[in-house]
């Protein structure tokens, strides 16, 4: 039964963590690149909306993904104290990583551009509210590959467990 669970933690990370590298490494870059090669005067934006639906996606997927492996965590073979203990800082991480990018750093984002008004591309850089969107972008990426390395980490530990 506990080499089942192992199983299926697994997958569910690894699929998890394939989607969120094809979304960071695909996806986003590629929405960006082809609606700004059409020259429209709010790409940013149209390419903004469609990666942070995507986004939303890998986001809360990760979010359950790492609830289940928090409470599978204890239905485990046996491994080391310091094995059982990084696992458990990465699945908290995971959880807490997909949590606050989707429910706190994108939603700040998301506010942030429906009180510019206008598209984003139409906003100056140094506008204080421009400014405070390159932030928590750059938070939101920082977040999100914290979360796949802390994923990496943790299918590495499972894969351990899987050949013992």
């Amino acid at each position: 039964m506990k080499n089942w669970i192992e199983g299926i933690r697994l997958v569910l990370l690894a699929m998890w963590l394939g989607a969120a590298l094809f979304f960071g490494a695909v996806v986003a870059p590629a929405v960006f690149s082809v609606l700004r090669s059409f020259d429209l005067p709010n790409a940013s934006e149209i390419a903004g909306s469609i990666v942070t639906r995507s986004l939303s996606v890998v986001n809360v997927a990760g979010f359950v993904v790492g609830l289940f492996l928090l409470v599978t965590l204890l239905v485990r073979r046996s491994q080391g104290r310091i094995a059982f203990l990084v696992e458990s800082v990465c699945v908290v991480l995971i959880v807490l990583g997909t949590g606050v990018g989707h429910w706190v750093i994108a939603a700040r984002m998301r506010a942030l551009r429906a009180a510019m008004l206008l598209p984003i591309d139409q906003i100056r850089p140094d506008d204080p509210r421009r400014i405070t969107f390159n932030n928590l972008h750059g938070y939101s990426v920082n977040t999100l590959g914290l979360v796949m390395i802390a994923a990496l980490i943790t299918i590495v530990l499972i894969s351990r467990k899987q050949r013992t």
